[in-house]
């Protein structure tokens, strides 16, 4: 895209043969803008075989800019005269929370265009509507003036070669660069020509469907409401993974209006409609990261066929039935984060819970995802979960003597011992076959009601919370002591494995083909995940005692 001296000034995607989506800065930029007697942008193509060049103008209606916001940015122009070459372009809705995508832009110093790489990095802050794109590999090229409105692609996974947004600009201060880009939902929102025209494939990240039966007011001004909104938000804004499942009616009768209104400021669509004021005068821990949330569905009244439908067209999976689609969201990568909602309220609850969610549920830790599963009643009790937000208070047996301070002492200790075993769990927890099951977090629900208790005198439920931080903080201290056993047993292992080779080595050599055949399989079983402890220390076992024998007969 030019000025009139032919100077390359941006990029842009040609959709077809008649429509080109780009950034409205770029038009500006080349000389034109939505004005009737706007000057025309020269157009030149890389895309068509052979090349052409032609003029083009903003189509009316499809003009969004705003200076010196991190909003809109986007235009779609009307080329006067079709090329006919016969390109048709879809862009696709999908996830932006991470993977590897290209960009081809027209930087001044090579203005036949050049492609560069980048990873998708989540959220480009808490204002705004644009995802953060990263650089790969210093050294190599970066996007900077002249790739803005270039096509995001896809590269690798299961949009692989997908256009899924356009950049809209470039970050450089010494060696620290970055860029930005405007999810395709997000151009939909303001181009809906865009998607009528039929340029648009996918299913969106939203689809929770409104809250039911819900108080008009601000969800937030309720204190139980409020607080289950600040503990969802640290578990998906932060390093969390597992499933959390989320209680949304019983006798508190929360609803789901707070769940509705948390996931929906994570929305690409959503957000071109909420002002960058209305995300800042928001309480803290109450707004998620732009496309923090993948995918989330209301599962009221769908079928497992509906809800393994929509998974599979907003991930872009091959589909197939449950277990299948399960199997393809355990090892998709980067890993899903996915809220599901009303699934005690599904055609057949039993029938989600066996063909899919068990699996999911389950395994979800293990594989990094960030499951959230709502319930209007509760959940069954055979589901495994990391986290559980029931809002319902909490029942003790006895009044206890404690003070509020107290309990939020000791609950305040519980929290920051289950994020250090969290930690640990991370790191070591994984890797051997047997090793303990780290507990299900209290703390978060145990805040929660912490933040509606009463205060000002006795209250049963202060004297259980207490009572439950205290069983809690026991549980995690015993898995703490179990699992470090385990390391320290390795530790040992490898020690000992080390120094018999360095005993053998000064004896007979590093090249001793007996020795090496024995010490291998011990090194093998010392570092091949899942880690069986009572192997390895068997095949350690037999390659000292062989070092030792040959040492003796020496």
């Amino acid at each position: 895209m030019d000025d009139a001296q032919g100077t390359p000034c941006g990029a842009g995607v040609l959709l077809d043969d008649r429509h080109v989506l780009t950034c409205a800065h770029v038009v500006r930029d080349a000389g034109s803008g939505p004005e009737e007697d706007a000057p025309a942008v020269r157009i030149s193509s890389v895309a068509c075989r052979p090349e052409w060049r032609r003029d083009a103008r903003v189509a009316p209606g499809t003009w969004v800019h705003t200076n010196g916001t991190q909003r809109g940015d986007v235009a779609l122009l009307e080329l006067d005269e079709s090329p006919g070459c016969d390109v048709r372009t879809t862009l696709w809705k999908a996830p932006i929370s991470g993977g590897a995508v290209r960009a081809y832009g027209f930087p001044r110093s090579e203005p036949f265009g050049m492609g560069t790489d980048a990873r998708l990095a989540g959220s480009g802050g808490r204002q705004g509507e644009w995802g953060l794109l990263k650089r790969v590999r210093l050294g190599d090229p970066w996007i900077e003036r002249g790739y803005s409105g270039a096509g995001v692609m896809a590269v690798g996974g299961a949009f692989d070669g997908r256009v899924i947004g356009i950049v809209v600009a470039d970050f450089v201060d010494g060696d620290a660069q970055a860029a930005w880009m405007l999810p395709t939902e997000t151009v939909l929102s303001y181009l809906p020509r865009v998607e009528k025209l039929g340029f648009a494939g996918g299913d969106r990240a939203f689809r929770l469907g409104p809250a039911r039966a819900e108080p008009a007011e601000d969800v937030l001004g309720d204190p139980l409401r409020l607080a289950l909104t600040q503990e969802l938000t640290r578990l998906l804004d932060g390093g969390w993974a597992g499933t959390a499942v989320v209680g949304t009616g019983g006798t508190s009768a929360v609803g789901d209006s707070w769940l509705v209104r948390l996931v929906r400021t994570a929305d690409p669509a959503a957000r071109a409609g909420v002002s960058d004021a209305e995300l800042t005068s928001q309480p803290g821990d109450t707004v998620l990261g732009l496309g923090s949330v993948d995918a989330a569905y209301d599962a009221r009244g769908r079928s497992v066929d509906e809800v393994c439908g929509y998974l599979a067209r907003r991930f872009g999976l091959p589909g197939g039935d449950a277990t299948e689609v399960a199997w393809q969201l355990l090892r998709r990568r980067p890993p899903a984060c996915l809220v599901l909602g009303g699934v005690d309220r599904a055609r057949d609850p039993a029938a989600l819970e066996r063909e899919l969610l068990t699996e999911l549920a389950g395994r979800a830790r293990s594989r990094g995802i960030r499951l959230v599963l709502g319930f209007e009643g509760g959940p069954p009790r055979g589901l495994a979960h990391d986290v559980s937000l029931d809002p319902e208070p909490v029942r003790g047996t006895a009044l206890g003597k404690v003070t509020a301070d107290r309990v939020r002492r000791t609950v305040g200790l519980l929290a920051a011992e289950e994020e250090a075993a969290d930690a640990l769990e991370r790191d070591w927890g994984l890797r051997f076959f047997a090793a303990p099951r780290l507990p299900p977090r209290a703390a978060p629900r145990l805040r929660v009601r912490l933040a509606v208790a009463r205060t000002a005198g006795p209250d049963p439920e202060l004297a259980a919370v207490h009572d439950r931080a205290v069983a809690a903080r026991a549980a995690v201290a015993g898995f703490d002591r179990a699992l470090r056993r385990l390391i320290g047993a390795h530790e040992d292992l490898t020690a000992a494995l080390e120094l018999h080779r360095v005993r053998a080595a000064r004896y007979f050599g590093d090249e001793d083909t007996p020795l090496a055949e024995l010490h291998a399989p011990a090194a093998r079983a010392l570092h091949t995940a899942p880690i069986d402890l009572a192997a390895a220390r068997r095949a350690v076992v037999r390659y000292a005692d062989e070092v030792a024998r040959r040492i003796e007969e020496r």
